[in-house]
């Protein structure tokens, strides 16, 4: 049985926040606004492709993040990475008018996409749809994509940190254009995954291709039964235990093995595992 606490990083960027959300100390005054946590697995190496196969971020927005799109397994690894990115996010809160740009709203061509990205017109080609607490969406590798401001949302990936950036706005950070083009499918977005329930406060948000991610609103006392596969926890609210260790909001945890998980009535946790198909018997 193992369950580890998984270290928190702190990233600062230009369009992230001071003010985060209620689990995580706000930016002291005169401090550079932070858009990402990272959480890691103490002692991780970025870019090891023997690392853990997903990470797990919280985003806090204040502003536009770039147009950007990320390589399949098959593209990154071509380039050297150990594998590519598909995501997904869950809402945690949303200002009114929020809203992710998923997809393009017509089919381009990859010179149509190519020459959008350089006028700035790439923006209005976008797909912006409006967002609000607690909706969740998976992008596979491919998917060109922004997040909008007032948005604070969890972000589950395949681990390795590989962006493409195909506009930012008219900022002076490094665009991708040639890999970006290359590693996008500039078309309408279609859900490849629609949630469901299969079992009272159990929800599957998405089943693969590369990863399993549920939420889970409910209470009670088990053990984590995985088939094999490593799980990733993300509590969001509530409390409990987690192999006889404080389990709460502001942490995430890596379990491998059998390990006993109780949560306080009301707990809201995010459960993730590598992956397509879903363990149907994973606590009890």
């Amino acid at each position: 049985m193992t369950a580890t606490r998984l270290t928190t990083k702190r990233v600062e960027k230009p369009w992230g926040r001071r003010d985060l959300w209620p689990a995580f100390d706000s930016v002291p005054e005169g401090g550079d606004p932070v858009g990402e946590i990272w959480f890691e697995v103490p002692g991780q190496k970025d870019g090891d492709p023997n690392g853990p196969q997903l990470l797990i971020k919280y985003l806090f927005t204040s502003d536009k993040l770039s147009v950007q799109v990320h390589p399949t397994d098959a593209q990154a690894q071509s380039k050297g990475f150990p594998r590519g990115k598909d995501e997904a996010w869950v809402i945690l809160d949303a200002e009114p008018r929020a809203s992710i740009a998923l997809g393009t709203l017509k089919v381009l061509t990859h010179d149509e996409e190519r020459k959008a990205a350089e006028d700035g017109s790439i923006e209005q080609l976008l797909d912006w749809k409006p967002v609000k607490k607690d909706d969740s969406f998976y992008t596979p590798a491919g998917t060109i994509h922004a997040i909008g401001p007032g948005l604070t949302l969890v972000e589950v990936q395949q681990n390795v940190d590989l962006t493409y950036r195909l506009y930012d706005y008219g900022s002076a950070r490094e665009l991708h254009l040639d890999d970006g083009v290359a590693a996008s499918n500039p078309v309408p977005y279609v859900a490849p995954y629609k949630a469901h329930d299969i079992a009272e406060g159990r929800t599957i948000l998405a089943d693969g291709p590369k990863f399993v991610l549920e939420r889970w609103c409910k209470g009670g006392d088990g053990t984590l039964k995985s088939d094999g596969r490593k799980l990733w926890l993300v509590p969001l609210t509530g409390a409990g235990t987690i192999g006889g260790e404080a389990f709460e909001a502001g942490t995430a945890w890596l379990v491998d093995g059998e390990t006993p998980l109780t949560l306080d009535e009301g707990a809201d946790i995010l459960v993730a595992y590598p992956d397509a198909g879903v363990i149907e018997t994973l606590w009890g």
